[in-house]
């Protein structure tokens, strides 16, 4: 093929770019800063979107839709959330086109909206302002509502799937009669968006909480998963936030308890985006293109048949639709690519490419032999195997695969997970030995800051589960209790 990438280790912002382009999961758009996810793309995105779907439904879930546009004026009801948003929102002023004199398409002057319209950058203000009229008692509490949707970002520096004008996410919205209920759903939710990371993903994550200079707009508190990627940077897989009921008195969102006595609700707020796509390429993938983990690959399987006449193909692919049948039985997905436009080795360095975790090959000695090859994506090792009992050595193999992904993502993790006891020391490894740098941080947003602005580096999280240690603020070297997690990050 001619498909060939730049190495990681000579580019790797490059390499994901053309990786991302080559191995067809998306393209840059003519809108700017948008993307085209393409087909092979969003067969992994509907993959990961069925498996959390499920997982929201299985913990009492309910999806709806709520609008594109919200009202300017929803925004201005909580001071900190439209802060947090207010450089980032693409806004509508007016309704219509006309053609000028000259036959141009031009913006209606006359056609201005009373009010002007947000493009949804998060849904919080328009669903709290729904939830007003759905919420009158103890008895319609909890309620655990999910949307799956696009959300729109005015970014000035995009880069395909990690940061993008528009992309795609869920976002779950919860409302509860107490503080330890919400609290109890955003611990909930975050350790959903771990297991679906660690066990679909095969990235392992540290779940943590977030210090208030990095705390989602509008929130109490905000638990995030962290996840490293083969460059050393960190990148932020999901988040989970309680909001407390700075919403619901924003907007007038109450309920009737047991007592009959007035309160307002208690709120949640939830989501991971298509930013999980770019994880899972930086986090697996090699400098022959995608590794991509069974549970989320689009072709499991894919059987490459070798053969030189038709009588021989023909026999090759009776025995092909035989282990088809088998496969789907099991529930794994096989392609048997039995174009004749393409040789063998073309076909082989594609599905390489393109991650697809285990190929078969298959000729007409392996037919007379009983045997078939089979080609590991994430060990890139081959091993000739009886035609007999094919199904259930597949379905081996493909566990084995996912297991031994995550194995190797857990192992470089935590190689990079290095404790840091001085600032001097800490500049250099982030330049010599990027990663996870865990160290001793005084608690004040101004040295957190202070620390941004001269390294670039931030606290992605508190770990959860943190043990007590006695030491010094690597910057100030004033007391701390604790050590944090550092990382210069996407």
């Amino acid at each position: 093929m001619s498909k060939s990438i730049i190495s990681r280790d000579e580019d790797y912002s490059q390499w994901f770019n053309e990786l991302v382009i080559k191995s067809d999961l998306a393209e840059h758009s003519a809108v700017r800063g948008c993307m085209v996810i393409k087909p092979y793309g969003y067969s992994i995105w509907e993959k990961m979107q069925a498996a959390l779907d499920q997982m929201f439904k299985d913990t009492g879930h309910s999806n709806a839709y709520f609008p594109l546009f919200i009202p300017k004026s929803f925004f201005s009801k909580e001071a900190s959330h439209v802060e947090g948003f207010a450089k980032e929102c693409a806004v509508v002023t007016h309704y219509r086109l006309k053609n000028d004199a000259d036959g141009n398409i031009v913006v209606d002057e006359d056609a201005k909206l009373e009010e002007e319209l947000i493009v949804r950058p998060t849904s919080e203000t328009i669903i709290w302002n729904t939830y007003r009229g759905w919420i009158q008692s103890y008895r319609d509490l909890p309620l655990l509502i999910n949307q799956w949707a696009n959300v729109v970002r005015w970014e000035m520096r995009t880069r395909l799937f990690l940061r993008t004008t528009e992309f795609l996410w869920q976002e779950g919205h919860t409302a509860h009669a107490t503080a330890e209920e919400a609290i109890a759903e955003t611990e909930q939710m975050l350790n959903v968006y771990a297991d679906f990371a660690e066990n679909w993903m095969a990235l392992p994550v540290i779940k943590g909480k977030k210090t208030a200079n990095e705390r989602f707009a509008g929130a109490i508190d905000t638990y995030s998963i962290e996840a490293l990627m083969q460059d050393g940077k960190a990148l932020q897989a999901g988040t989970s936030h309680f909001l407390g009921q700075n919403f619901a008195k924003a907007f007038d969102v109450k309920f009737s308890d047991k007592e009959n006595k007035l309160d307002y609700v208690w709120a949640t707020s939830w989501g991971v985006s298509t930013r999980l796509m770019g994880a899972l390429v930086m986090a697996h993938s090699d400098d022959a293109g995608l590794v991509l983990p069974p549970k989320l690959a689009p072709i499991q399987v894919v059987v490459v048949p070798i053969y030189k006449h038709q009588e021989e193909l023909d026999n090759i692919s009776a025995f092909v639709k035989e282990l088809t049948k088998d496969l789907r039985k099991r529930s794994i997905s096989i392609k048997f690519d039995n174009r004749d436009t393409q040789r063998p080795g073309f076909k082989f360095a594609e599905y390489e490419l393109k991650g697809v975790p285990l190929r078969v090959a298959i000729g007409s000695r392996d037919m007379q032999n009983g045997t078939v090859e089979l080609a590991r994506r994430d060990t890139k090792t081959k091993e000739t195997v009886p035609q007999q009992g094919l199904a259930e050595r597949i379905e081996a193999l493909l566990e084995e695969i996912q297991q031994n992904i995550y194995q190797k993502a857990l192992k470089f993790r935590d190689e990079n997970i290095t404790l840091v006891d001085t600032y001097e020391e800490f500049k250099r490894l982030l330049d010599d030995k990027p990663g996870f740098l865990s160290a001793h941080w005084d608690g004040t947003s101004e040295t957190e800051q202070r620390i941004k602005e001269e390294t670039k580096a931030t606290i992605r999280c508190i770990p959860l589960n943190n043990p007590q240690e006695e030491g010094q603020c690597i910057l100030t070297g004033k007391p701390s209790t604790q050590r944090v997690l550092f990382a210069r990050a996407y």
